[in-house]
């Protein structure tokens, strides 16, 4: 049985096979093409955003608060006096040791001094020698005044009379005021407390050799009045002006960990000192109840008062080369310009700005490194268009 055989392909059926694949062929190829293309501008528009960087932004956070700052600090006794003896001799007694409470005028110890006694005998008796021959020359002078009528005595006696007489009386007031003064030494020979107070310190004992003066050794006594305290702190030079005649502070010590007292800001040394670079105030400190002992340590935090409201910033935000200390800003074309700024206090994770920026300023919270003045930036969550950063406050409430 003889094969049927298929038709043969007309000539037009092929051009028209080869046209198709020959399109089909070539939308691959611009197909391909403009994908590569594609991704080619798309990768260069990601190297390029990768060339600008992005960065947080924040403004100045001027929130007043109550300022403060925390100083160590030292308490004293409000009154305090060294006593030193005004006599020589030997300690006989003493009735007031260390803590004891003593009043104004109050005998808290006796010195015996026998060279002091042995010249006060002394001197009483050159007075009443003087005293007999003045006693004597008045006399004389009166007898012989009653002889002038008589010429049996000349005037120039008369004259060398008065005058011996003047002599003499001289000599008297002088031994009185000898006398007078060594009582008033022998006086001395009981120590006396110059005010109410507690005795401090008692550097002595009976038997003990006693000089004159308060340059050979240490004093005998210390009496101190603790009704009231002064408080003394060194306050840097800067914090001053902030820190006003009558401001408040609390007052905070080792032995009461759990308390306050507080103080008054009375004085200030209104100096520098050149080797601290700080000026020293005193407080005045209520201690009615003795609680507080002079000489002690004390924590002393200190209102601040200013004019104007101090800037605040993160301390991520600082920059310190070889330019000084500065902060990076974006201006409203999202370029940087850096600032020169001066640090007021250090609060650890912010700090407080002397001067340098502007409650408007965007500053860049971590500045990536090298940034240069001028260099386009990202402002992250801006969408591109420079949007208005919260503040540091607003940002650390909405974080809780």
């Amino acid at each position: 049985m003889p094969t049927e055989q298929p038709p043969p392909v007309s000539r037009g059926k092929l051009g028209l096979f080869g046209m198709l694949a020959v399109a089909g062929l070539a939308a691959v190829v611009v197909t391909g093409v403009r994908s590569r293309e594609e991704a080619s501008t798309r990768l260069r528009q990601w190297t390029d955003d990768q060339a600008i960087p992005t960065v947080a932004v924040a403004l100045p956070d001027a929130k007043a608060g109550n300022p403060t700052i925390d100083l160590p600090g030292r308490l004293e006794a409000y009154y305090r006096a060294p006593i030193f003896a005004r006599v020589s001799g030997y300690l006989k007694s003493w009735s007031a040791d260390i803590g004891a409470k003593v009043k104004a005028g109050q005998v808290i110890a006796e010195i015996e001094a026998p060279d002091l006694d042995q010249q006060l005998l002394q001197a009483r008796a050159d007075l009443l020698s003087q005293q007999a021959s003045a006693k004597l020359s008045e006399a004389t002078l009166e007898r012989r005044k009653t002889l002038i009528a008589s010429n049996f005595v000349s005037m120039q006696e008369i004259d060398e009379r008065t005058a011996d007489l003047s002599n003499k009386k001289a000599a008297v007031k002088a031994s009185q005021a000898n006398v007078e003064r060594l009582e008033a030494l022998a006086n001395y020979k009981q120590i006396t407390a110059p005010f109410d107070g507690v005795v401090t310190s008692r550097d002595t004992d009976v038997g003990a050799l006693i000089n004159a003066g308060g340059g050979a050794g240490p004093a005998m006594f210390v009496v101190s009045d603790i009704s009231k305290l002064r408080v003394y702190v060194n306050v840097p030079q800067s914090y001053v002006p902030a820190i006003r005649i009558g401001a408040k502070a609390v007052i905070s010590v080792p032995e009461y960990p759990n308390r306050t007292f507080p103080a008054t800001v009375e004085a200030s040394s209104q100096s520098v000192d050149v080797a601290s670079g700080t000026t020293r105030m005193q407080l005045g400190l209520d201690n009615a109840k003795g609680e507080l002992m002079p000489g002690g340590y004390a924590s002393v935090k200190l209102g601040l008062q200013r004019d104007t409201v101090p800037l605040q910033i993160p301390s991520s935000a600082l920059i310190f080369n070889q330019s000084g200390l500065r902060v990076a800003t974006v201006g409203p074309d999202d370029k940087v310009l850096f600032k020169t700024v001066t640090i007021a206090r250090d609060l650890g994770r912010t700090i407080e700005l002397g001067s340098g920026l502007s409650p408007e300023d965007r500053i860049i919270t971590a500045p990536p490194d090298g940034l240069s003045d001028g260099d386009q930036v990202r402002v992250a969550g801006s969408g591109g268009k420079p949007a208005k950063p919260e503040k540091m406050s607003e940002k650390q409430d909405a974080k809780g």
